[in-house]
């Protein structure tokens, strides 16, 4: 079974009626207690977006998703940072010039054909550039 990281004590934080479950009012409540600030409607939503069984709950596994799809966002947020550091040209995509450009910063000499090599490896649709999907893909 997959550990729960202390995710528990943060279900009894927002659980105030303790069945084991966060309500939208419960999930509202507790985002103000902290600072935060939710509309019961948008309380409804995040529910509905987030719970796994139907019941218009969230239970534990509701809430480990939710706390690690924020760990993933930040993740594919700093993927993109390091994207656009490599897309020099500002044009969507890696390319032999802009690649070229960028390891030369770094104080490596490659010649376009060399980058075109280093491209054609993690190039999945043959395009000849690389995407920001094939680079997260070659940064797994």
């Amino acid at each position: 079974m997959k550990s729960n990281r202390g995710f528990d004590r943060v279900l009894s934080y927002f659980d105030e009626d303790g069945d084991g479950k966060i309500s939208p009012s419960e999930l509202r409540r507790g985002l103000g207690f902290m600072g935060g600030e939710l509309l019961q409607k948008e309380a409804e939503v995040a529910v509905e977006l987030l719970d796994s069984d139907g019941d218009g709950l969230l239970g534990l596994e509701d809430l480990v998703c939710l706390m690690e799809g924020g760990e993933e966002e930040e993740k594919v947020k700093g993927l993109r940072d390091a994207f656009q550091v490599y897309d020099v040209e500002g044009c969507g995509f890696i390319t032999p010039k802009s690649l070229k450009r960028m390891l030369s910063s770094l104080g490596e000499s490659r010649s376009i054909d060399e980058c075109k090599v280093m491209i054609n490896q993690f190039d999945l649709n043959g395009d000849g550039v690389i995407s920001f999907e094939e680079f997260r893909i070659m940064m797994q």
